[in-house]
């Protein structure tokens, strides 16, 4: 740990929870991007790390694990998840510092709606090719209040919008949309 504001430990794939819990009493930021799982008690653990935490390496959580990382206290960083449950969204969405979702290819409406009420400052959802036009309200309305606040917006962090397609479940769902 020779850098006194974080440390990066990428090069790992695997945590065990015991280490993670020795991670924990660190207060700089925490770079375990190599990490491709994470047991729910590690996340119980990495919580309470007082810096940034980067799990970019993760494609999916749990959903005990989302609860756990929501009360992470830095910044949030799980750019690596292809998709996320309901539940997780929900408890994400309570998360108080910058989150990173940059992985997501598509939001249920459940999640769109959870992720709207997000607590941090900044919800990065870059990745976001594919929304319901439900979801594509709920988050445009996030990002009128959050415009009027004078706080950065979806669309300002990279999500687009208008290239946003809807999440299409079969494919009479495509030829419908296209028909019309």
């Amino acid at each position: 740990m020779a850098d006194e504001e974080s440390v990066d430990l990428s090069e790992f794939t695997s945590i065990e929870d015991e280490a993670a819990e020795r991670l924990s009493k660190y207060e700089g930021g925490l770079g375990l991007d190599g990490l491709t799982e994470l047991s729910d008690a590690a996340a119980e653990s990495l919580r309470k790390n007082g810096g940034w935490l980067t799990l970019n390496g993760l494609t999916s959580l749990s959903d005990v694990a989302a609860e756990s990382l929501s009360k992470h206290e830095g910044d949030l960083y799980l750019g690596g998840l292809t998709s996320l449950a309901d539940a997780a969204a929900e408890s994400l969405s309570r998360h108080k510092g910058d989150l990173y979702l940059d992985g997501l290819a598509s939001l249920s409406d459940a999640a769109a709606e959870s992720l709207s009420k997000h607590k941090g400052d900044e919800l990065h959802l870059q990745g976001v090719k594919w929304l319901s036009d439900a979801a594509v309200d709920t988050l445009r309305e996030r990002d009128r209040e959050r415009e009027n606040q004078g706080k950065p917006t979806l669309q300002e962090l990279g999500l687009d919008f208008a290239n946003a397609l809807p999440d299409f479940h079969s494919m009479r769902d495509v030829v419908t949309y296209f028909e019309d």
